[in-house]
């Protein structure tokens, strides 16, 4: 009986397991007093490194005494990759500001600048989704004062809105 009782006590633990749960937000407002568009991108840290190292054949080892110094350039390359924006249907370049991190999360700081006017607004991300199929990518919107949201999959990666 107590052999019993300790399997069905194990089993009820192994039920109770941590599921990782794959999801990366984007923010993105359209600042008409510096006419650009400036956008946070937050994503779990161990995600993106597993990323970057099978892609970029490299080991970051983020926020340890072996980080390489010029980390930038390796997230900077990988979104330039995987995460693509259109405005007015033509494709526009972002800047890359910096990133700051914040426990298991880094932020990324983009920017596209000189933009007088915003009549469609196209997204296309790819971040994360080649290594974790489940990755979903929620992209929050606010143009013109006008608030809109996507969440971008695998299946479905790319969004397009009009204004």
């Amino acid at each position: 009986m107590k052999k019993l009782l300790i399997l069905f006590i194990g089993v009820s633990f192994l039920s109770f397991t941590v599921h990782k749960y794959y999801l990366a937000l984007t923010e993105i407002e359209y600042n008409t007093s510096s006419n650009s568009v400036q956008m946070i991108m937050n994503v779990f840290m161990d995600d993106i490194e597993v990323a970057i190292n099978k892609e970029q054949g490299v080991d970051l080892q983020l926020t340890t005494k072996n980080e390489p110094k010029n980390v930038d350039e390796y997230f900077y390359n990988y979104l330039k990759d995987n995460y693509i924006i259109s405005i007015n249907n033509k494709r526009a370049d972002y800047t890359f500001i910096g990133k700051e991190y914040e426990g298991d999360i880094i932020y990324f700081y983009l920017e596209i600048e000189n933009i007088t006017k915003i009549e469609s607004f196209e997204i296309e991300n790819n971040v994360l989704v080649s290594h974790f199929p489940e990755q979903q990518n929620l992209v929050k919107i606010k143009i013109n004062d006008t608030k809109k949201s996507l969440i971008l999959t695998k299946e479905n990666n790319k969004g397009l809105l009009n204004y």
